[in-house]
């Protein structure tokens, strides 16, 4: 399953909202350097999925506050 995610670093709280079917926001306390961000985002969409961390895979905007996510065995 593909995602896009809108990732909001320096955030106060850990927080997952979904938009819609398929978008989310991501908000998490870490900042965007050296993919401590895309890291912190990847836990909270696998506590949220309740998939491991090696089934998240980030297809597109590595370094881009907008994502599209691939979700491994995930319906």
């Amino acid at each position: 399953m593909r995602i896009t995610i809108r990732v909001k670093p320096n955030a106060k709280e850990y927080k997952l909202e979904k938009i819609d079917t398929h978008q989310f926001v991501a908000c998490v306390k870490e900042p965007p350097q050296e993919n401590k961000a895309n890291k912190a985002m990847i836990e909270l969409l696998s506590d949220h999925f309740n998939i491991p961390k090696s089934q998240i895979v980030i297809i597109m905007g590595l370094k881009s506050k907008q994502k599209v996510v691939e979700l491994k065995n995930v319906i």
